[in-house]
């Protein structure tokens, strides 16, 4: 029999702001610990010097996080032209120089080959992915030559918000999931022939959740351990806005609790299409509709 996990049964999503300096991991951390939760993780990593949104899953919850790492995430980034870093951002050591600076326009015709849902990104080589079992970063610490494969990406967004001298410009990009920021900086600095890295980063909305209307590490802490911060959890559904919602029966329902099929009432949805299906508002299950049922793939414990 596995041990039980402590702590408080707990579900929703907090939105933290979160500031430069901790991880991602340490962000669900305060907020496990703020709220006296058994169980938490987030959607979608942040570097630790990045800020901006990061949305924390709290018990069942959690079982949606994928729907929220796969949406839309928008970044404002500052570039610094004229250098190439070999960590791709500020952290890194400048391992290549340039004297070329390109003009606004130049840069505005160079970001139009960057949007689309066929780029290929070659993630950094001090980034998470994963080499031979282990995280790039830990072996290119180590000083080992990590060889990383390009990746498909899609872009939605990649525009110029403000050339504030010659050496640096502030981007906006509205991207898909597994999106690397400094690689963008990164092969901008090099089609536009003058180098480049992310000198700061913050993520303003990912899916449905917005940083301004996140929390900040200094309120979670002042609110720890209280009812006023739990006012602050938004509900699980959250995490399903992007799929279609299909409406549960009372017995429909009963039956996908239990991981069967159930019935249930589609307005938008087509016969296989994954949905998540409700009764009286709560999310009952996620799972594929084919004629007037729902096969379920994840069920709520709520």
């Amino acid at each position: 029999m596995g041990r039980k996990r402590k702590g408080r049964d707990i579900s929703g999503w907090l939105v933290v702001d979160k500031p430069a300096g901790p991880t991602s991991t340490a962000v669900v951390n305060k907020v496990r610990w703020a709220l006296g939760a058994a169980k938490a993780g987030h959607a979608g990593t942040l570097d630790p010097e990045a800020t901006g949104v990061l949305a924390v899953a709290l018990g069942e919850a959690t079982k949606t996080v994928p729907f929220i790492t796969d949406a839309l995430k928008a970044y404002v980034f500052d570039v610094k032209l004229g250098e190439a870093t070999n960590t791709d951002d500020a952290e890194g050591e400048v391992i290549a120089t340039s004297e070329a600076r390109p003009t606004d326009e130049e840069i505005k015709e160079a970001l139009l080959k960057f949007v689309g849902d066929d780029i290929e990104q070659v993630p950094p080589k001090f980034s998470a992915v994963k080499v031979d079992g282990q995280r790039a970063y830990k072996l290119s610490r180590a000083g080992e030559d990590v060889t990383l494969e390009a990746r498909p990406l899609y872009v939605d967004e990649l525009t110029m918000v403000e050339r504030t001298d010659a050496d640096h410009v502030r981007l906006e990009m509205v991207c898909g999931k597994g999106g690397y920021v400094r690689s963008i900086a990164r092969d901008l600095g090099e089609a536009l022939g003058c180098k480049g890295h992310v000198l700061r980063l913050r993520r303003v909305w990912s899916g449905p959740f917005e940083a301004e209307k996140g929390l900040s590490y200094e309120q979670i802490e002042e609110m720890a351990k209280t009812p006023e911060l739990e006012s602050y959890i938004q509900p699980l559904e959250m995490g399903l806005e992007d799929l279609p919602e299909v409406k549960a029966t009372a017995e429909g329902a009963a039956k996908l609790r239990n991981g069967n099929p159930g019935m249930v009432f589609a307005s938008d949805a087509e016969y296989g299409d994954e949905c998540w299906a409700s009764l009286d508002g709560r999310a009952v299950a996620v799972g594929i509709y084919k004629a007037g049922e729902l096969h379920p793939s994840r069920v709520f414990n709520q």
